[in-house]
């Protein structure tokens, strides 16, 4: 078994720590608890790494730190000295990770540790809160929002483009064209967790299923057209793909959000969401 600098790299003898560990936030971890359900520890299948604060396996089945490395690096629980074990681990190869993303007092203080060899970051967003509902909304769902066909991908996808650099402040289809975003987007349409509203052929509102667990689906990618922003397309399309998670798949439906986007928060408490817990994200 590797180990380094005291972080321990997990494997399948420990899949019961870990998947004890993840049910403790099953909200907070759906990005992880996705991966690990299909995928096992195993990194390959696994895309990424789990690693454990611990320098010996887990006594009594309980990990006192937990991250994953992957094309994110998610921290989900762990004191200083994990997160010190975590940061020495990252460090001693080269940065491969798109972001820090996950439960804020573990990201920031993750990124204290690495933002000497790391930074400076792109932005630092501190203040996401990490919203949940497990019933059906509070505002009617949009009738018209549903799910989108494999062949409208070419409708679909200059939506996805406009709200990925809206929101994250880069063209994901820099560097080879496209190609993998656009591969990205297709596999979000053939498993069914890409919804939009059409009007004359063009998407008006867009909103997806990212993680999905056995128990939580993360709603990202929300997003209406420019032109028609103001008039309640976000609210009861947001509706439309949480009553598809809450009734259709049996999960509960949950997002984060910027802090400083008030109309977004607005309308996702109009929704009837409550805030469960703080996230934040370090984007390179």
């Amino acid at each position: 078994m590797l180990r380094l600098a005291g972080a321990r790299l997990l494997d399948d003898r420990d899949y019961p720590a870990v998947r004890a560990a993840l049910a403790a936030d099953p909200v907070g971890s759906c990005m992880v608890s996705a991966r690990v359900e299909v995928a096992g520890l195993d990194p390959w299948r696994l895309g990424g790494e789990l690693w454990a604060a611990d320098s010996r396996p887990a006594r009594y089945g309980r990990l006192s730190g937990l991250c994953f490395a992957g094309p994110n690096l998610i921290p989900l629980r762990g004191n200083s000295s994990a997160l010190r074990s975590f940061a020495d681990r990252a460090l001693r190869r080269q940065r491969a990770c798109s972001s820090l993303v996950g439960p804020a007092e573990q990201v920031l203080g993750l990124w204290g540790e690495l933002e000497t060899e790391w930074g400076p970051a792109r932005e630092v967003r501190e203040d996401q809160p990490l919203l949940a509902l497990d019933r059906s909304p509070l505002v009617p769902a949009d009738p018209r929002v549903r799910a989108v066909r494999p062949d409208e991908l070419d409708r679909y996808l200059p939506a996805a483009v406009a709200m990925f650099i809206e929101e994250v402040g880069v063209d994901p289809r820099a560097g080879d064209g496209g190609a993998s975003y656009r591969a990205r987007v297709n596999e979000l349409i053939s498993g069914g967790r890409a919804f939009a509203r059409f009007e004359d052929g063009e998407v008006v509102f867009k909103a997806e299923i990212g993680a999905m667990s056995a128990d939580v689906g993360q709603i990202q990618g929300v997003w209406v057209h420019p032109d028609r922003r103001s008039a309640g397309l976000g609210t009861a399309g947001t509706a439309a793909v949480v009553s598809r998670l809450v009734h259709g798949l049996g999960r509960t439906a949950s997002l984060y959000v910027n802090g400083f986007n008030t109309p977004a928060l607005a309308a996702y408490r109009k929704i009837g969401f409550r805030q469960v817990g703080q996230y934040a994200t370090v984007l390179f």
